[in-house]
């Protein structure tokens, strides 16, 4: 599964065709078919009417000028005019059309890849970056977006005026329409040299705007860490220099070639235009070819090349579609490793029973084990603390009772019922989360807090806020709860954003709750009142605690030690010490001086080995 995800990248060859691309495309299309098919005769009348055009300048040289009619100059003079009518008419309401069923579709488009990015796993994310999946969502969206909207029915219209005028000329004179086409072999050759060129430049722009995503995303989201450590010369000269630089410089020579090829069709078509009025003028001169039909052949060649100079770049973005269209495609194909089976069954109100039974994991794409056979038993309504060192497996730990992840080998039960069998719906409803790292919505305070339970009344929401000490800060904030706390919720401080991301979980009224690490960003007086709010809001709950401080760990029912992907030790906090084995060592290196500096006595005899 991992495979396919990683799979996704901006080095996908171009290919000039993909029928699973264009298969996925058609299908996105086919709700607008009918719009799409009122379009195609739009721009079939407007071309046809463009195609006449040149013929009726001819008809009123040769019929009205050469012959001295003013009335049939009149009528061909108004043909004309009725001809440029019709295109403006025509095109005016292809294009309204185009612009609206295109619109269409990237929204819906848009909408299922948003869906589908909530739903990925969690091991999903971690191996591709933010910056990388908004260059998905938005650059190569957009990509699809100009393809739909003009491109398809403009290659159309393109094929059609070519062979529309070639039909044209042919019904003029065969052997002017002949040396017309002399250039054509070398236009076509400027084009494929060309095409190469533009194919390895737009990979190349591709590429460096990703990575401009990718470090501008890891900035932003990292802004604190950034000023924390004055990495602003440091990081700006890395994004100037190399960055932005190397997007510059694939831009430039993407804008090269795109300047300098149609200057060169360009030019050739002006050859054919010289050979025609060369060899042209003789034959009116010879009296074999009337300048009714010279004077529209000049006509013609000017509008014969400029469709085959936008096929030819149609075919490159025809390229850059297929390459866009397989990125997004890939993304939206990239497997949710976590799935409901077609039978699962919703969970009851839970009790809050949680069992492992010799559960292991680890990563897909990475064979070693994060855990390994590890067996649990936590009755409803108990506290469990998790302490190891980092990296131990206390976080995978937790992500198995939530299902972000589902075990390698093992079961997760909660009250009996195996996870894997049951909706992620029943289950994470009821659990309540609160995360290390406190993460706020652009919104209210009142948004963020009932962001789980969007019923909730005002009451409600003060009442959770009180039982963790938040409700005087926010009463002292300019708008009280309808304050806005800004993009991750950098207008409050940290201690601030754990008290709210605190009252959102336990407004939810979880079974369980789950607290990584809580309090570690908060200071004493702010754990100090959430520690008084979780004795009394945690009676009845099943909680299970990542924490490094003795005071959130102290009070558990039951701490699990775990080393190395395995819990080695588990009881209560005093048998624990009564053991002298890893938790004893972890309080004596790491607890200690915090049980000293809150003024409680140690419980600790001197053993030998610490007297020594």
């Amino acid at each position: 599964m991992a495979q396919a995800s990683l799979s996704i990248s901006d080095d996908i060859q171009y290919k000039s065709y993909d029928p699973r691309v264009v298969r996925r495309l058609i299908a996105l299309a086919h709700p607008y078919r009918w719009q799409l098919l009122v379009a195609l005769a739009m721009m079939l009348a407007a071309t046809s009417a463009a195609v006449a055009g040149p013929y009726f300048v001819k008809i009123a040289i040769d019929t009205g000028i050469e012959a001295r009619s003013v009335p049939a100059l009149a009528q061909a003079v108004l043909g004309y005019l009725l001809t440029l009518l019709l295109q403006w008419v025509f095109t005016y309401g292809r294009i309204q059309i185009m612009a609206k069923a295109g619109t269409a579709i990237i929204y819906d488009l848009r909408n299922m890849l948003f869906e589908h990015l909530q739903h990925l796993s969690l091991n999903f994310y971690s191996r591709y970056s933010v910056g990388r999946v908004i260059t998905r969502v938005m650059n190569d969206v957009e990509v699809l977006r100009e393809f739909i909207t003009w491109a398809i029915l403009a290659t159309a219209r393109d094929l059609l005026a070519v062979g529309g005028i070639l039909l044209a000329m042919i019904s003029m004179d065969l052997r002017l329409t002949l040396l017309a086409l002399l250039v054509l072999p070398l236009m076509i050759g400027i084009t494929a040299i060309f095409r190469k060129a533009a194919r390895e430049n737009y990979r190349r722009v591709r590429s460096a705007i990703s990575w401009v995503n990718s470090v501008l995303a890891e900035n932003i989201n990292g802004i604190r860490v950034v000023q924390a450590f004055t990495r602003e010369e440091h990081n700006y000269a890395y994004f100037q220099n190399e960055v932005n630089h190397n997007h510059k410089q694939a831009v430039l020579r993407a804008a090269r070639v795109a300047s300098a090829f149609p200057a060169t069709i360009e030019l050739t078509g002006y050859m054919a235009t010289a050979l025609i009025i060369w060899l042209g003028g003789v034959a009116v001169l010879n009296e074999t070819v009337t300048p009714g039909v010279l004077v529209a052949f000049i006509l013609y060649i000017d509008r014969l090349f400029t469709p085959i100079r936008d096929l030819s770049q149609r075919f490159d973005s025809f390229q850059s579609t297929m390459a866009s269209g397989e990125r997004i495609f890939t993304l939206m194909d990239a497997p949710v490793e976590v799935q409901d089976p077609p039978n699962a069954r919703s969970l009851p109100a839970l009790r809050g029973e949680v069992r492992l039974e010799d559960v292991s994991y680890h990563y897909p794409d990475d064979p070693a084990l994060v855990l390994e056979g590890v067996n649990l038993q936590v009755a409803a309504g108990q506290t469990v603390a998790l302490v190891g060192e980092t990296g131990a497996g206390k976080s995978t730990l937790i992500k198995l009772i939530c299902r972000f992840q589902d075990p390698t080998s093992g079961r997760v039960l909660v009250d009996g019922y195996d996870l894997r069998q049951v909706t992620q719906h029943s289950l994470r409803s009821q659990l309540g989360i609160v995360l290390q790292d406190p993460f706020l919505f652009s919104g209210t305070v009142r948004d963020n807090i009932q962001f789980g339970r969007l019923e909730a009344t005002q009451a409600e929401i003060e009442a959770a806020a009180r039982a963790v000490g938040a409700h005087d800060f926010i009463a002292r904030l300019p708008q009280g709860y309808d304050t806005p706390v800004e993009e991750g919720g950098l207008r409050l401080s940290v201690g601030q954003r754990q008290l709210i991301s605190f009252a959102r979980a336990l407004l939810a009224n979880p079974r369980i709750l789950i607290l990584d690490e809580a309090t570690s960003s908060v200071d004493t007086q702010t754990e100090r009142q959430i520690q008084a709010a979780l004795a009394r809001l945690l009676e009845g709950r099943t909680a299970f605690v990542i924490a490094h401080r003795l005071s959130t760990i102290i009070n558990a029912d039951l701490i699990v030690v775990i080393e190395d992907g395995r819990i080695v030790e588990q009881g209560t906090h005093e048998a624990l010490l009564a053991l002298e084995g890893v938790y004893y060592n972890l309080y004596r290196l790491g607890f200690e001086d915090e049980h000293s500096a809150s003024g409680k006595p140690c419980n600790i005899e001197e053993s030998p080995r610490t007297a020594a």
